[in-house]
């Protein structure tokens, strides 16, 4: 009898084991860390995905912001978390930098990837009575001698000062003569186009629609490879130069290395349906954000193009770190 009720007893024992084990994921509240500011285009879009997986997953999902150095602090975090499905995050753009300039020893090979969810590329931009009416003619005027051309967008090193770079550098001009004028954001180096100070800025539309609607600047192209529906007149840089262009702003959604591959695909499945969505799309098109989906692989080889853009373009600048 003794026998018989030990063996009853380790039954169940190993029976509420393997049900603790075998809880479906997610079985308690989710954190996702963004590294950047609250009120942010990245807190922003973080918000809203984060807002739709608690639907899918049925769990509670808590946005933490982690700001500092550029992003690092934040992306540490993720990078550094338990890998257990419950400590999710928003890489972004700067992931594609930091080994390259020096800043942090941390790629995207770091990070177990979830879903890429936004894209958007520069544009070029100029005065609205420039003499370069088109792309070609800017082009032209770049091979020739391209520090006679004042360009802007913000600081030195920024995504929209490597587009730059990397824009002179595939017109097989010296890199190191891209003549850059840095400033504190988008919006001044805009405002120093409209007032003829210098020649080009290169910037996202959503900061440079209102000179547009104004008749005070114009656009020449889209420093990427596909068109934007919503500027159908702006033609890509690959199809008017014939330039692949990898360098664009990027976010995603990432989870510290070695997820296990069931709440991976669990996590990716979601995240796909939400991107496809009509309410997803809905809130990115009424910010001016560019909706791209990419899942597993597809991310992987996405971020791996982009690394290698970037880091053609940092070392042509002169800003690749140590």
């Amino acid at each position: 009898m003794k026998f018989i009720k030990r063996a009853a007893l380790a039954a169940l024992t190993l029976a509420l084991a393997t049900g603790g084990a075998l809880a479906e994921y997610p079985d308690r509240p989710i954190t996702l860390i963004v590294p950047w500011s609250a009120g942010g285009g990245t807190d922003a879009t973080g918000r809203i995905i984060a807002t739709m997986l608690e639907e899918k997953l049925g769990q509670p999902i808590n946005v933490v912001n982690r700001t500092g150095g550029g992003g690092v602090v934040g992306h540490e975090e993720i990078k550094a978390a338990t890998p257990d499905g419950y400590t999710l995050g928003i890489i972004t753009t700067e992931l594609s930098m930091y080994k390259a300039v020096g800043s942090a020893d941390m790629t995207y090979q770091d990070f177990t990837l979830l879903g890429l969810y936004n894209a958007d590329p520069s544009a070029v931009f100029v005065k609205a009575d420039s003499p370069y009416k088109t792309i070609e003619e800017l082009a032209d005027a770049i091979k020739k001698a391209p520090n006679s051309i004042k360009a802007s967008g913000a600081n030195f090193g920024g995504l929209n000062h490597l587009s730059w770079v990397s824009l002179v550098q595939q017109l097989g001009a010296p890199a190191d003569q891209a003549f850059w004028v840095p400033t504190d954001g988008a919006t001044p180096s805009l405002q120093l186009l409209a007032s003829g100070a210098i020649d080009v800025a290169v910037s996202q539309f959503p900061e440079a629609q209102p000179l547009v609607d104004a008749g005070e600047i114009r656009p020449l192209a889209y420093l990427g490879n596909e068109a934007n529906p919503k500027q159908p007149d702006v033609r890509p840089v690959k199809e008017a130069l014939g330039i692949d262009f990898a360098i664009a702003g990027w976010r995603g959604v990432g989870a510290p290395k070695g997820l296990p591959e069931d709440v991976t695909k669990k996590i990716s499945a979601a995240l796909e349906e939400i991107v496809n969505s009509a309410e997803f799309k809905t809130f990115m098109d009424g910010r001016n954000y560019g909706v791209v989906w990419a899942g597993g692989a597809d991310f992987e080889d996405y971020l791996k193009t982009r690394g290698e853009a970037f880091q053609q373009a940092i070392t042509s600048a002169g800003l690749a770190g140590k």
